[in-house]
């Protein structure tokens, strides 16, 4: 005999939230988060509107409990890592104070579909709804999830395509020469009220003498120091430099007045990540964009020695350059082609400073047995016043060789090189604009122009490097003409000023100044 069932049905009753069940009914905790996307005056009071109205929106109802409004003012949706307030609003939420979050809709929450699904279900999981009002969508329902997925998708792609957008109006404020700059932290330069780049001048006299300085043969460390003994500020107010600061500043092509546009590009829309442009979006150089602080003379010289101390070969061996003392990678081996080095020795309790091949002084690292001589560092000192002196008392004769070698350099017609590269340019230019979707023909073009563009660059390095001899012949008959005896004491600034390498031989040294004079001198 079957026994009778007994079944009694009890209804579901629908929570919300981590609360705890008790007998006296229980407020439902009820957080809103808002969030506008811009800093403009209009969207200030969208974000001022919208905190407004789920403060008195909550507070309205009997049921509810006002958590908190939360609220991220001029932040991007496109992630949340930056959205102090979000995370505040969802770690709230794990620890249990939230039962149901009010927002305006999935574009505000986020416009990328991986985040909103995740703090979604998270949230889900918690049993803690969030309630779009636009999609009228809550989380909690059966069809929440579904609706909501297409929402967030729909969302991201709105995100994508605003960005999309301001790509191409960059890109076409690029083409079209229009230079946006942040000045705020760009020393020797402001803005005036219409936007466009002035300059500061007593922040320009801190370019120039960086300029200077490198070109006086100082290192990155050296000029970094010396501003900070003298107590000058950086672009950022701080009186702290970086060597990486002297670099920037001495490879920025804005401050002869030319801008390079899109040296970086955003490679992730959602993740707003940027890197640098090696090739693969377009590269726009604006020549006078702006008034330029460095002639462009020596803005070319400076980009010539950067290369050359970062590229200090001897006989294939590469050295570290050293501006420490003048003397530093002027010194070379006629033996093998090395520099000499600075060394403090201790020959049998007798100290000494010395100069040595530095092939001879790393032999077991080289390989290499060089026979060159040591020299001591008073006789190198020596030689170098007999070369100085030497010249001084002959610039009679040496004066007009002196000036004869400037009438050489004079030689070479740049501006109609220029001129006949420029005009090339300008016909790819217009082949490219008339190529439309043909990949093969851009690429061809393209590659034209950059090559048109480094013959240009050539042609603009050797003026520089012409005028940069002829400054250093001007330089030496000046201090021939200036000096009115013979030197009595090794300067290391007239060495930095005046000479150009020094050749150590077995019998002698051969003392080459910069403006191109040799003297031998028997050391």
């Amino acid at each position: 005999m079957a026994l009778a069932q007994n079944i009694t049905v009890i209804p579901a009753r629908r929570t919300v939230g981590t609360q705890k069940k008790t007998e006296k009914a229980q407020k439902t905790r009820v957080a809103a988060y808002c969030r506008v996307s811009t800093e403009f005056e209009e969207q200030e009071s969208s974000y001022e509107v919208q905190v407004e109205h789920y403060t008195s929106y909550i507070l309205s109802k009997p049921e509810w409990e006002l958590v908190e409004v939360y609220a991220d003012d001029g932040i991007s949706a496109t992630n949340t890592a930056k959205r102090e307030a979000f995370n505040r609003m969802i770690q709230d939420a794990r620890d249990g104070k939230i039962d149901l979050i009010l927002t305006k809709s999935i574009s505000r929450f986020s416009r990328n579909t991986v985040d909103c699904l995740k703090y979604t279900r998270e949230l889900k999981g918690l049993n803690i709804a969030v309630f779009f009002e636009k999609e009228n969508i809550n989380t909690l329902d059966a069809k929440g999830e579904v609706l909501m997925t297409i929402m967030a998708a729909l969302a991201q792609q709105e995100s994508e395509s605003l960005s999309a957008n301001v790509r191409l109006g960059l890109q076409f404020r690029n083409q079209q020469g229009k230079v946006q700059i942040n000045h705020k932290r760009f020393l020797g330069y402001t803005k005036d009220k219409e936007g466009k780049l002035i300059i500061v001048p007593e922040e320009a006299e801190i370019v120039r003498r960086i300029y200077a300085e490198y070109l006086d043969g100082r290192s990155f460390l050296q000029i970094k120091a010396g501003l900070e003994n003298d107590g000058i500020l950086n672009g950022a107010g701080n009186g702290k430099w970086w060597e990486s600061n002297i670099k920037q500043i001495l490879t920025n092509e804005k401050y002869i007045g030319d801008a390079l546009l899109q040296k970086t590009y955003t490679v992730n829309t959602l993740e707003k990540k940027r890197v640098a442009n090696n090739g693969i979006a377009p590269k726009y150089y604006v020549e006078g964009s702006h008034e330029a602080i460095i002639d462009r003379d020596i803005f070319l010289r400076v980009q010539a020695e950067i290369v050359r101390r970062a590229n200090i070969n001897t006989d294939g061996r590469r050295r570290i350059y050293s501006a420490k003392y003048a003397l530093s990678s002027l010194v070379v081996c006629t033996h093998c082609g090395d520099i000499y080095r600075r060394i403090k020795w201790n020959n049998r309790g007798c100290k000494s400073t010395v100069w040595r091949c530095v092939s001879r002084v790393e032999k077991k690292k080289s390989g290499i047995e060089c026979p060159a001589r040591t020299i001591r560092e008073e006789d190198l000192q020596a030689a170098v016043v007999t070369a100085i002196n030497d010249a001084w008392s002959k610039k009679d004769s040496v004066l007009p060789v002196l000036k004869q070698n400037i009438q050489l350099e004079l030689t070479g017609d740049t501006e109609g090189q220029l001129a006949e590269v420029d005009k090339e340019i300008k016909v790819k230019q217009m082949e490219l604009l008339n190529a439309g979707n043909d990949q093969t023909k851009i690429d061809e073009i393209g590659d034209a122009i950059i090559t048109l563009r480094e013959e240009r660059q050539a042609i603009l390095a050797d003026a520089a490097a012409r005028q940069g001899a002829i400054d250093q012949v001007n330089d030496m008959i000046s201090f021939l003409d200036e000096q009115t005896q013979a030197i009595t004491e090794y300067s290391e600034a007239l060495v930095r000023r005046l000479i150009e390498k020094i050749t150590v031989y077995d019998e002698k040294l051969t003392v080459e100044f910069k403006s191109g004079l040799k003297i031998d001198v028997d050391a």
